[in-house]
C-alpha cells in the first residue's frame, strides 16, 4: 500500500481557537499555540510532522481557513526483465 503524507497550512491571523481541529485529527498532529494572534485567540498549530492529509481538521473547521495537502509516495514495481534481445524493440508502459 502507498504510503500517505500530508501537510496542512493555517491562517493563525483567522484562527479563533475552538479546538474543533484538535478535537477531529486522528494523529493527534495540532494543539492550541500558548501565543495569542492579532484578534486575541490562542490560534492553532501543527505539533507532530505525522500528518495523512485525512482533511477532518478541514472539514469541522467553522472559519474554512486550514488546507489540506496530500502526496502520495507510491513504491516502485517490477514491471518486467527484458534479455535477449536481437534487434530494435518498442516498448509501451502504461499506468
Amino acid at each position: 500500500m502507498a504510503k500517505v503524507k500530508g501537510d496542512i497550512l493555517i491562517d493563525i491571523e483567522k484562527c479563533k481557537g475552538c479546538e474543533l481541529c484538535v478535537v477531529a485529527c486522528p494523529q493527534d498532529s495540532l494543539e492550541a499555540s500558548r501565543k495569542i494572534n492579532n484578534k486575541g485567540y490562542h490560534y492553532i498549530v501543527k505539533i507532530e510532522d505525522n500528518c495523512t492529509g485525512c482533511m477532518n481538521c478541514a472539514l469541522v473547521c467553522p472559519e474554512g481557513i486550514i488546507k489540506v495537502y496530500r502526496k502520495v509516495d507510491k513504491k516502485k514495481v517490477h514491471l518486467a526483465t527484458i534479455s535477449n534481445v536481437s534487434k530494435d524493440i518498442n516498448i509501451t508502459v502504461s499506468e
